[in-house]
């Protein structure tokens, strides 16, 4: 049995990675601060399902708190970490930047402290598409520079990667990055645009859409992405013994047991196709209210996942039709129960 520490646990992303480890025989110990940024009750009603099984352990606090989370780690003496908690959001970061630096950077570099204190088998971090950027080469691939940050979500998330390449080439401990394109499904955040625009058009309120709908995203279903990140445990990166030999489409270190990995769909989305299957599957047209684009978004998202499926064998599949009916069968059954 493994000890697989979990940050960010009670979240969307967390709480479905969390299962797949308990279902795989690991034991987890889920580290979760449950802050108020969205509705906390959706966050304890996600470890409400985690706590069922016998291989749980949960611990309320915050990853900046050095001393509580190091009490937790000596205590359970974890030999992977999968460190997903995060202050997530494009918007919220203009209001509120100093969260972003205190949860995404701090908290972050708490993680690598620990992950080198316990000299654990793989850390593995959740980064996000965000990072590339201004970049207009797609599909984005993770050899492509970025430079380019239009949010300090974004800036932040790119810092935690520079943390931990450093961290990586100067100790040893293997680390993977992964940069997830548009996670959603069952659980997932209300402030994200499934669970926002099935509330307002359920509700019989115009639902806001940026760009006048010229956006196009990579949605990935979240029990794809969780068995990715399953996967790449057990893939974790090896220091080169010659720069020279790393392939050319790895994104391994020259100097470093450190590799980026995207985890997407492969699939850009129009906007309007995604609210039209939102519509579709709720039985309700939207009304829309048409806005310019917001500060610090990008017009497009779109994931090369050539790597994770040469790592892990694994490709994300799931439709986005078929992964909206899920999601709203979900929303239906939380709402009648909330």
């Amino acid at each position: 049995m493994r000890r697989v520490l979990v940050t960010g646990s009670a979240g969307f992303i967390g709480s479905f990675v969390c299962q797949s480890l308990l279902r795989h025989g690991n034991a987890v110990l889920g580290y979760d601060a449950v802050t108020d940024y969205y509705d906390p009750a959706i966050k304890r009603a996600r470890l409400a399902r985690l706590v069922r099984h016998n291989g749980f352990q949960a611990v309320e606090a915050r990853l900046e708190d050095e001393a509580r989370f190091r009490a937790a780690c000596q205590a359970f003496r974890p030999q992977v970490i999968v460190h997903l908690a995060a202050q997530p959001g494009v918007r919220y970061s203009i209001e509120n930047p100093r969260s972003y630096i205190d949860s995404n950077i701090i908290g972050s570099f708490n993680v690598l402290e620990m992950a080198r204190e316990f000299e654990v088998e793989h850390c593995l971090m959740a980064s996000t598409s965000s990072v590339y950027g201004a970049g207009r080469d797609m599909p984005y691939h993770e050899r492509q520079k970025c430079d380019t940050p239009m949010s300090l979500y974004a800036a932040t998330k790119k810092a935690s990667e520079a943390l931990a390449h450093s961290q990586a080439h100067l100790f040893g401990f293997p680390v993977t990055m992964f940069r997830f394109f548009t996670v959603f499904g069952p659980w997932g955040r209300p402030d994200m645009a499934p669970f926002k625009f099935s509330e307002a058009i359920l509700s019989g309120r115009a639902i806001d859409v940026y760009n006048h709908g010229d956006l196009y995203r990579d949605f990935t279903y979240v029990e794809d992405l969780v068995e990715a990140i399953r996967l790449l445990i057990d893939c974790p990166p090896l220091r080169p013994e010659r720069p020279e030999d790393i392939a050319s489409d790895d994104s391994l270190s020259p100097v470093a047991p450190y590799r980026v990995v995207n985890i997407g769909n492969s699939n850009k989305v129009y906007l309007m196709d995604f609210i039209a299957a939102l519509e579709r599957h709720l039985g309700v047209e939207a009304k829309k209210n048409f806005l310019p684009m917001q500060p610090g978004d990008v017009a497009a998202t779109w994931a090369d996942c050539r790597l994770l499926e040469r790592l892990t064998g694994y490709r994300p599949s799931t439709s986005l039709d078929e992964g909206i009916a899920r999601f709203v069968d979900w929303y239906r059954d939380y709402r009648r129960s909330d």
